[in-house]
């Protein structure tokens, strides 16, 4: 699979990295996420740029109404802004990249990898590198494009809050900062994916990084070492120091200066009290900083006012979804059981605290004992059902479901609808963690069944079950 390749560690001591050679899952996997990631970006961006247009024109409408020369002078406003927009949008250059580290990172390996062929497995080194290259740079542009859109929209949104204040259109200024406040939050949800490397991606980052040759690289090719001069491993560089100390004073000069500015009486004194306000103030803005931000770390996130976020709202159809077991038995006499119900179920999460979902449930017979073992259908069953977060693990939880109770041979059977039996279930249902690579949950669900009084046969009223969470 790989061929025998000699680098130089960072160490300076050579090594073989005999099976070790980067792989060409590492160029597939690259260019699969970048491109992946470009495609959603895109459309989110054009998404939310449409929508703020026609919230837009639905505000000028409105107000042309009442201020028609206002809303005019609104739209051309907008206009205007929207095709400067366009132009910048097609002047995007590779100059003034927004600077992603794990972005920079793939895209800093794929050029070493195009001046270093031989470290790859491939039988078209040069088609397939540029195909991955031309991806990450799409994606890159993307995130050059989506900077942009920011700075618009934060334009735009300071523009109308100030012409539209006290018009009666706080309904609509909200609903922009909506918008907008769920796009950033997806851009960075983006930028995080960047860093949750592959398997085969991570397996080839650590094997270039153990080399010299590749941070050599990163420290002279990387978009960071284009935006502060990294320092070299080798101190004597005179390309390193010139391009370092380029337009510093020295540190012999800066303590020269102190000497003369404080060698005048009362000087050391007010130096210290200068220095000890500029750490009270630079305190004091960190703190302000870490409120303002709380904790959504480095996002620069603009919160409106009273807004409390769904965090799940900026997530995939499959990310919102979660999947539960649960799993009961019931036996006559003994330990053995004669029944187990065995239920199925898949819940999308509307937001953070309420959840609404669908399963399947069905009883399974054992036989009468150990010694007579039959497998035999004994019921199936619908389910829906709905959850609302209480507080903390406690979940108020309610339901709808059809059950088949008796015993079947074929489907034909359940087509029978009056033998089916309805269920109303509310109650209260309790969720705990776990620390296993199956189950990521486990449930404790009391149920009352208020249509049991319908039911014939009638059936216990309240119901007792586990559940597990996938």
């Amino acid at each position: 699979m790989f061929s025998c390749v000699s680098l130089q560690a960072q160490d300076g001591q050579s090594i073989d990295t005999g099976t070790h050679l980067v792989s060409a899952r590492y160029i597939q996997s690259v260019q699969s996420t970048a491109s992946n990631l470009e495609d959603k970006l895109d459309k989110k961006t054009e998404k939310l740029l449409r929508k703020l247009q026609q919230q837009e024109s639905r505000i000028y409408k409105k107000l042309q109404k009442t201020d028609s020369t206002k809303a005019k002078a609104l739209l051309e406003q907008s206009e205007a802004q929207y095709k400067k927009l366009e132009q910048n949008i097609a002047k995007l250059g590779k100059k003034g990249n927004t600077y992603i580290p794990s972005l920079d990172t793939l895209t800093s390996s794929l050029k070493f990898l195009q001046q270093n062929p031989q470290l790859l497995q491939l039988k078209d080194n040069a088609k397939q590198l540029t195909g991955a290259m031309d991806k990450v740079q799409g994606l890159q542009q993307q995130f050059n494009k989506a900077e942009l859109v920011k700075k618009l929209i934060k334009e735009r949104k300071q523009t109308l809050t100030n012409q539209l204040q006290g018009l009666g259109f706080i309904k609509e200024l909200k609903q922009i900062n909506k918008q907008v406040y769920y796009y950033q939050d997806q851009v960075n949800e983006y930028k995080e994916l960047l860093k949750d490397h592959k398997k085969a991606e991570r397996k080839a980052l650590e094997l270039l990084s153990q080399t010299k040759l590749f941070k050599d690289f990163m420290q002279k090719n990387s978009q960071l070492a284009s935006l502060f001069r990294l320092p070299t491993n080798n101190p004597t560089d005179p390309a390193a120091l010139n391009a370092s100390l380029a337009g510093l004073q020295t540190r012999t000069q800066v303590n020269n200066l102190l000497q003369q500015q404080l060698s005048t009486p009362g000087a050391m004194d007010q130096f210290q009290q200068n220095m000890q306000d500029a750490q009270s103030q630079l305190s004091s803005l960190k703190n302000k900083l870490g409120n303002q931000i709380g904790n959504t770390g480095s996002k620069d996130i603009d919160m409106p006012d009273g807004f409390k976020p769904n965090q799940q709202k900026t997530k995939s159809f499959k990310d919102r979804l979660e999947y539960n077991t649960d799993f009961q038995s019931q036996r006559s006499s003994g330990y053995f059981p004669t029944t187990s119900d065995i239920g199925l179920s898949v819940g999308y999460k509307l937001n953070d605290k309420s959840i609404i979902g669908i399963g399947a449930a069905y009883k399974l017979g054992w036989g009468k004992n150990i010694q007579n073992i039959k497998i035999t259908h004994q019921g199936i069953g619908l389910r829906s059902y709905i959850e609302w977060k209480i507080k903390g693990g406690f979940w108020l939880t309610g339901g709808y479901e059809q059950n088949y109770r008796q015993q079947f041979n074929s489907i034909a059977v359940l087509k029978d609808l009056n033998k089916w039996q309805q269920s109303g279930l509310i109650g209260l249902s309790k969720q705990i963690n776990l620390n296993s690579k199956i189950f990521k949950r486990t449930s404790v669900k009391l149920l009352w069944d208020f249509l049991s009084y319908q039911q014939v046969p009638r059936k216990q009223p309240v119901l007792f079950r586990v559940g597990y969470g996938l």
